[in-house]
């Protein structure tokens, strides 16, 4: 692998010193055209609040879609779709989540009541039914029922009329076949349809994380929660919430035990079944007549998770990586050097709300799959000193023209990862096109720079460094150039 690294470093450099000083000064020209001023502002555009913290499926998503869409058009970038479209569409239901609702700790024999406080303590459910439960609160574990791992949360438990709490994921940590045996179960959907069919009432989830990658169940109420919160429903239990959770996990072993505690659970949403949403796709038609039938593809998620609650604008996930897509395309289409091969570009929708617009584009592919040299993807690239490349370092012939790009004009540390196999769920629009089986990457940041609010109301434009986010869009367009034009490099 190091031999075949140096073989393509070789080739990349032959490639890149093979441009003249004429072709190079204009490369150079576009470079440096590349503003951090304009990626804030794309970035302030689509994090604003006329697109509603774009949560797929609803019209404040479908608004940030056409903004993104006559972008591309203003930058001379075709439609990506037959019939002369940005629009691939597909169904996405959503929920608009009305107010913040309320958690409320009933007032009972060791403890008085409490209202817990949003957005500190609680965020409401993306899919909640509207309405109000209460009742007594059932520790589940992970929520599951798996009879052929000999696991169920639920044995000796009724939960009938109750209020659930419940973790995220599997007790299982392993990354193996094992880990592949309890991937159904780790879903948030299985988690809550389990838990209704059982007939909780309602949900209190550990993971104070907006999240649209849910179950809408009519009637079913739920909230996400804090640790404290957890911690505190213990209190008077004789059992500490973290040590419970970790025997769980350490012994994978369940213990589900009624915590003598009531809590009364409120929503307030419109839920909207039959929405759709969509992926917005342009490209760059390659210059060279053989070249051209190859493709790579650029790829971003444009969603986020709209305001459950409060405006959630989604500035690093993912105004950010949008942003630097979207300037990308606008420097190699400006560019007076034209790339080789055809580039495409794809602002995903429905990627929070269970990688939707993946599965779509993967399973109507815009381009044939075997003419496609690589899928890369940009996921909270706006914060951070440095530059890291997934899965770089099992494609070297790809990564060099990165690698390259970064020492000669950017001098910002690169790191580069192996490919590997993850046997848990797809969690990133990347992990969906390689289990379509295209070679992917995936372009992120290091060293961070500021505190970084993951599905919060925080994740705002000063949660961003547009240094980082320039310097991102300047690799992009010298890497995806040097890429497009690199007759050593092909689809196999």
């Amino acid at each position: 692998m190091h031999s075949k690294y140096l073989v393509s470093l070789f080739l990349c450099l032959f490639f890149i010193h093979a441009y003249s000083q004429d072709q190079e000064k204009a490369i150079l020209s576009t470079f440096h055209s590349i503003s951090s001023h304009d990626l804030l502002n794309y970035a302030a555009e689509l994090s604003s609040e006329k697109y509603k913290g774009r949560l797929s499926g609803s019209p404040g998503y479908a608004a940030a879609a056409n903004w993104v869409a006559d972008q591309l058009q203003q930058s001379g970038i075709k439609p990506g779709l037959a019939d002369g479209s940005f629009f691939q569409w597909f169904p996405n239901a959503y929920c608009d989540v009305l107010t913040p609702g309320s958690v409320t700790l009933l007032a009972g024999k060791n403890n008085p009541e409490k209202e817990y406080k949003f957005p500190v303590d609680y965020f409401p459910g993306s899919n909640s039914a509207s309405g109000t439960v209460s009742g007594e609160v059932v520790y589940v574990g992970f929520g599951i029922s798996a009879p052929e791992l000999n696991y169920d949360d639920y044995r000796n438990i009724d939960v009938k009329g109750k209020i659930v709490l419940m973790e995220t994921g599997v007790p299982y940590t392993g990354n193996d076949t094992t880990l592949q045996k309890w991937e159904p179960y780790s879903y948030h959907r299985y988690k809550f349809q389990r838990a209704r069919e059982l007939g909780a009432a309602g949900l209190l989830y550990v993971s104070k994380i907006a999240n649209p990658n849910t179950s809408y169940l009519k009637g079913f109420v739920y909230a996400h929660i804090g640790e404290p919160v957890a911690e505190e429903l213990f209190a008077g239990t004789s059992q500490k919430y973290a040590e419970i959770r970790a025997a769980i996990v350490k012994n994978i072993q369940p213990n589900s035990f009624l915590l003598n505690k009531k809590v009364r659970i409120s929503a307030s949403t419109n839920h909207f079944p039959d929405s759709r949403s969509c992926n917005v796709i342009g490209m760059i038609e390659g210059s060279d007549p053989i070249l051209k039938n190859e493709a790579i593809i650029i790829g971003g998620h444009l969603d986020a998770v709209g305001s459950p609650g409060c405006l959630f604008p989604g500035a690093l996930d993912n105004a950010s990586g949008s942003a630097d897509i979207l300037a990308a395309a606008k420097a190699l289409a400006s560019s007076e050097i034209k790339p080789g091969r055809t580039i495409i570009f794809v602002f995903f929708g429905g990627e929070e709300c269970g990688l939707y617009g993946s599965k779509k584009y993967v399973e109507s592919p815009f381009w044939p799959k075997e003419k496609v040299i690589c899928m890369i993807n940009l996921d909270m690239v706006g914060n951070g000193t440095g530059f890291h490349i997934g899965n770089g370092k099992s494609f070297p012939e790809i990564l060099a023209h990165f690698a390259e790009a970064n020492s000669t004009y950017l001098h910002r540390e690169l790191k580069a990862s192996e490919d590997h196999v993850s046997y848990g769920r797809p969690r990133t629009d990347e992990a969906i096109f390689k289990k379509a089986g295209y070679k992917t990457l995936g372009l992120s940041t290091s060293g961070t720079v500021k505190p970084v609010y993951y599905h919060h109301p925080l994740d705002n434009t000063d949660a961003l460094t547009p240094e980082i986010m320039e310097d991102a869009t300047k690799l992009l367009y010298l890497g995806l150039l040097g890429l497009a034009n690199d007759q050593t490099v092909g689809v196999k």
